[in-house]
């Protein structure tokens, strides 16, 4: 499989084809709501993928092809899902692993790629992949964003013109965190402080500081800390984060 990244073949084509899938998967959603207001523009999506060089896309026709009647396997990895979306969605990784694992066994791909906006997805893809002996290779892709500071997602099209407004608080914050950190804060009080205020109107599901490798939560930040954080504007669900660095920024 061809790797790309941000719209360039990073293997010549002639080693590979590049393909997606796109499906909503319904089993890692808790909410019934969020899962049938989730933004789907197949068509949309199609035309962008074709724009950067997809040779293929899967797109099942309704959920029972990827969910036949009677399926009762489900993929769970314990541990890494204890905090942060772990612990304000519950089930939504036993609902990601499952839908992963199966799209892998049916692609077989050499590279898969998943962003690190979605850090704590990404950390337990891997480790599915590792204790699966899973072929190929989990790569991580840098997370986007757009003009206005917000990482890309597809909940984004849900925003309303003053909802986009109001979620610019969420990079903001982020920013902030880190010219703290910049600025030599270690504490989690001190580099979290006025959260709430500074994320206002939203409402916050979690803003933690965790280690980047084990998914805990920390008391003292260092080079590698995760601050990440998920919180609604107007009733949309958004996640960011960051890890911070003690490197000097280029």
């Amino acid at each position: 499989m061809t790797l790309m990244s941000e719209g360039r073949r990073l293997v010549p084509p002639d080693q590979g084809e590049l393909a997606m899938s796109i499906f909503v998967n319904p089993t890692q959603f808790n909410d019934p709501n969020d899962l049938a207001d989730y933004p789907r523009d197949e068509a949309g999506d199609l035309d962008k993928a074709a724009s950067v060089g997809v040779d293929m896309a899967f797109c099942p026709l309704d959920n029972n092809i990827l969910y036949p009647p009677g399926a009762s396997t489900w993929v769970d990895v314990h541990g890494l899902d204890q905090h942060l979306c772990g612990a304000t969605r519950p089930g939504h990784f036993r609902g990601v692993c499952t839908i992963v694992a199966k799209l892998w066994q049916l692609v077989e791909p050499d590279f898969s790629l998943f962003g690190e906006k979605d850090f704590q997805q990404l950390a337990i893809i891997r480790r599915m992949h590792r204790d699966l002996f899973l072929r190929g290779e989990v790569v991580g892709v840098p997370t986007k964003r757009e003009p206005d500071g917000l990482a890309m997602s597809s909940r984004n099209a849900r925003l309303s013109p003053e909802a986009r407004i109001q979620a610019q608080a969420l990079p903001r914050f982020l920013t902030l965190v880190r010219e703290r950190f910049a600025a030599g804060e270690r504490s989690i009080e001190g580099l979290l402080a006025d959260a709430e205020q500074a994320l206002q109107p939203g409402e916050i599901h979690y803003v933690s500081a965790v280690d980047s490798a084990r998914l805990v939560p920390v008391n003292t930040a260092g080079n590698g800390t995760l601050i990440a954080a998920a919180v609604s504007f107007a009733g949309v669900r958004l996640i960011d984060n960051l890890v911070l660095s003690e490197a000097a920024p280029r």
